[in-house]
């Protein structure tokens, strides 16, 4: 399982885990029935505490993300894709509404937002 863990981030490592692991099921490189590595095997492949490793799963579990089975492992579940696209979709309007409220205390009006906004878009 490839994952990208910044360890210089304020985001905490189990955290990102989480984040990897709920992104790969939107996309469906995961799906339901598919099973994650042992908390000893992905430690050991991202360098990091089996603990850390074994929280970000235990969260999973604990929104319905995986299930484990004792002896057996852990397991993606039959996840609703769409209630976490909301999710993310959420995400992102908090960090837009972030974006007009500094550009507004700026002094930027409306249409020099929407012209920046077009302009990363086009960059992109």
């Amino acid at each position: 399982m490839h994952m990208i863990i910044n360890t210089s981030s304020m985001v905490p490592i189990y955290e990102q885990i989480m984040e990897n692991i709920k992104k790969m099921i939107v996309s469906g490189e995961l799906k339901a029935g598919d099973a994650l590595p042992s908390v000893r095997v992905l430690s050991k492949e991202l360098r990091i505490s089996a603990l850390t490793v074994k929280k970000a799963y235990d969260c999973l579990e604990e929104d319905g993300f995986t299930a484990t089975v004792h002896g057996k492992g852990t397991y993606v579940t039959a996840a609703n894709t769409e209630l976490m696209a909301e999710q993310q979709r959420r995400e992102i309007e908090k960090e837009f509404e972030s974006a007009v409220q500094k550009g507004r205390s700026y002094g930027m009006s409306d249409e020099e937002l929407r012209e920046l906004l077009a302009l990363i878009l086009e960059d992109e």
